[in-house]
């Protein structure tokens, strides 16, 4: 089976609702390709070594997270950017984007599916810019007597080695989250009651926050906590509309 180009783009748009979110960059169809797709490859980023091993797998469509164009960046098409463009295009492959509405989807979001991957039930608090920040407790029959046994915990779901910056050894019965680049939220999460925040990345003011509210902070790699959200999404729409999917991951140690 296939489908049109737009409406594909209906879908995603459907499920995500882009309109929403005030974001970093443009969500949906970032670069056109050929007008009926069969098989959608996901992944997190748009990288060369991405679109190489999708066009190898036959992709009609990509879907991902990272896409091309951010605000602020140099508009020249050169370099990388002229590398990724021209396989794209030379290729007749369309690239689809979504940013923060990917993040923050309930069910099939990356906070969501993280959620899901280390076993975190969701209550209905958020945080943070636009409320992308989530709050929730252990599932029933787990508890973490403090970071270090949450950071085995999480390394073990995770697959990588993670940054923990302790608190006071508090039991961590309230663990809030957001993936990515979010350790701006810190501060929100503290506010909102948490005993400890995951997110991808630290910034340096973070560690300081950790030991002087007691609250600890667990810097888990950007890659690793967007994993999720960009196959959950795309094996839903695939399969809603009888298309093929398949889920890349480049692995990436930041």
């Amino acid at each position: 089976m296939s489908l049109s180009r737009p409406a594909l783009l209906q879908s995603f748009d459907a499920l995500l609702t882009p309109d929403r979110f005030k974001d970093y960059g443009p969500n949906g169809l970032q670069v056109e390709g050929r007008d009926e797709i069969r098989k959608i490859v996901s992944g997190v980023t748009a990288s060369r070594a991405f679109i190489e091993a999708a066009i190898a797998e036959g992709a009609d469509a990509l879907f991902v997270h990272h896409g091309l164009f951010w605000r602020g960046q140099d508009g020249r098409v050169t370099g990388w950017m002229r590398q990724r463009l021209g396989l794209l295009i030379g290729h007749d492959v369309n690239l689809f984007a979504y940013h923060l509405p990917l993040d923050a989807h309930p069910l099939l979001g990356n906070n969501a599916q993280l959620g899901r991957v280390l076993g975190l039930e969701a209550q209905a608090t958020r945080f943070g810019e636009q409320d992308l920040g989530w709050l929730g407790t252990p599932e029933a029959g787990t508890a973490f007597d403090g970071a270090a046994a949450l950071g085995r915990h999480v390394e073990s779901r995770l697959g990588r080695p993670l940054t923990v910056v302790p608190g006071d050894g508090r039991p961590l019965r309230r663990i809030g989250w957001c993936t990515g680049g979010a350790q701006g939220f810190f501060e929100a999460a503290i506010a909102a009651g948490a005993d400890a925040f995951l997110t991808g990345e630290i910034s340096e003011p973070q560690a300081h926050y950790a030991r002087e509210t007691g609250v600890a902070f667990l810097a888990c790699g950007h890659h690793a906590t967007e994993r999720y959200g960009a196959p959950a999404v795309a094996a839903q729409v695939a399969a809603a509309h009888g298309l093929e999917h398949v889920f890349i991951d480049i692995d990436n140690p930041a």
